[in-house]
């Protein structure tokens, strides 16, 4: 994609009669920019110090003619036009025509002609660069089509740096992002790196966390930072990398990092790389919007938290990630003692009442990254991410403790005191799917109950 033209355009006229440079210098300054040169050798070092739009050259030079100096411009400037201001009688103007002049003048050359010949072909200049800006732009849009179709924010980030990569032609890149629900060993994205790597900077990645996306304002190519000390310990080295943040209209926040490896960044893939995260924030906006419209499907009415529906598609998807990482996983199945007495004795909306305010205990006993959800009546199930038999019993073992202590609202200022059985299961210790830990978990809860209730109760007293 090219750059968008910046401040006025700069000719350059060369002619070794300083007549004429004065006098195109003088016609040419209200078109833009204008410097002048007496030879060919002089316009091409002037060249290499800063490109110009439209070069300006009289046919006979000392050194190289005009034709030599369009030959040399249109090969190492092939985006600068070029004006041949021919000799009288000169053959050489439609040579020059046939190697790419955009224009010829024979003498006399008037100053008025001279401009607006200058104006006509740099006016084609920016139109025939517009017209290859849209055509990029385009490209990249339609690019960009599979991020429309991401309906899960954290699939966005993924799916973005694919797309940046590609429109770049970059090999390596990163994807960071943070969301509560999300653990955060999966809230990193490689591309480009091999799976020693991969893993080696993930575990560094989520206990040093070098990079915060909130702090990121706007997109900024850095040199050395602390990822880069991050990267250097894994044995990785690089230089400059492009930061590109990422934010939803909410809550969603991350940040794509590309390695510029051995080929500098150009102005055109920075405006390459807008346009695509402007695409992905448009694409976290719809996400977020999807989750909100999913999370109401998925809320239980009564208590404000996921419900059954929810907590089936949750242990799925949790025991596939304990299965691919290597993690453990414990399901605690948690039921009310004796709570039918409060409905009969109190009546149901205090019970409603009193299974919200449990919910709300219960999200305090766990964390963000946890599942807390409604299976039904007043039994509910906690998923425990990262979390072995032992500790999961002990999570247990608190919340039964908290619920016991807490004091709940009967009603006419009534407390109510409450006790809760809880059965504990683990992945992979007692199941490796969903239906056998659930029903594990089920079966620890009723030994609780049989027990006298208010206690824990693990999966694996089952076999005693």
């Amino acid at each position: 994609m090219s750059s968008q033209p910046q401040g006025p355009a700069r000719l350059l006229v060369v002619s070794g009669d300083p007549v004429i440079r004065d006098s195109a210098c003088a016609a040419l300054q209200a078109v833009g920019r204008v410097d002048c040169c007496a030879s060919g050798e002089d316009a091409l070092a002037a060249l290499r110090r800063e490109p110009a739009d439209l070069v300006i050259a009289q046919e006979s030079l000392s050194g190289l003619s005009g034709v030599d100096l369009l030959e040399q411009v249109r090969r190492a400037h092939a985006g600068t036009e070029f004006v041949l201001l021919a000799d009288a009688d000169s053959a050489e103007s439609a040579r020059a025509l046939g190697m790419g002049a955009a224009h010829y003048l024979a003498p006399p050359v008037r100053g008025e002609e001279l401009a607006l010949v200058a104006e006509r072909i740099l006016a084609r200049r920016e139109l025939v660069q517009e017209s290859q800006r849209l055509r990029d732009t385009l490209e990249i849009l339609e690019a960009c089509t599979p991020l429309l179709r991401c309906l899960e924010a954290s699939e966005v980030y993924a799916v973005a740096l694919d797309v940046l990569l590609d429109a770049l032609g970059r090999e390596r890149g990163m994807a960071f992002f943070q969301r509560p629900e999300v653990p955060a060993s999966d809230g990193v994205v490689f591309r480009g790196f091999n799976e020693t790597e991969a893993e080696r900077l993930r575990e560094l990645l989520v206990d040093r966390k070098p990079v915060e996306p909130a702090s990121l304002g706007q997109l900024e190519t850095v040199s050395d930072s602390a990822l880069h000390e991050v990267l250097r310990d894994v044995g990785i080295h690089c230089g400059r990398m492009l930061a590109i943040p990422l934010r939803g209209p909410e809550a969603e926040v991350g940040v794509l990092w590309v390695f510029e490896d051995a080929r500098p960044f150009a102005p055109g893939e920075i405006e390459r790389t807008l346009l695509i995260s402007a695409q992905a924030e448009i694409a976290l906006h719809n996400a977020e919007r999807y989750g909100h419209a999913k999370e109401r499907a998925f809320l239980d009415d009564v208590a404000d938290v996921y419900n059954a529906r929810y907590l089936l598609q949750a242990t799925e998807r949790e025991i596939q990630r304990a299965e691919r990482y290597g993690k453990e996983l414990c399901v605690l199945f948690l039921d009310l003692d004796r709570f039918k007495l409060v409905n009969d004795r109190y009546g149901h909306l205090v019970g409603s009442q009193t299974l919200r305010r449990l919910a709300d205990v219960l999200k305090l006993c766990i964390r963000q990254v946890d599942t807390l959800a409604r299976y039904g009546g007043d039994e509910f199930t906690i998923l425990l991410l990262d979390t072995p038999i032992e500790s999961g019993v002990e999570i247990a073992e608190r919340i039964r403790r908290t619920v016991a202590e807490t004091i709940f609202e009967g009603g006419r200022d009534a407390p109510i005191r409450l006790t809760i059985s809880i059965g504990v299961a683990a992945y992979p210790q007692h199941g490796r799917d969903r239906d056998n830990l659930l029903d594990l978990s089920d079966k620890a809860m009723y030994r609780a109950k049989s027990l006298g209730r208010n206690c824990v109760c693990s999966a694996s007293d089952l076999s005693g």
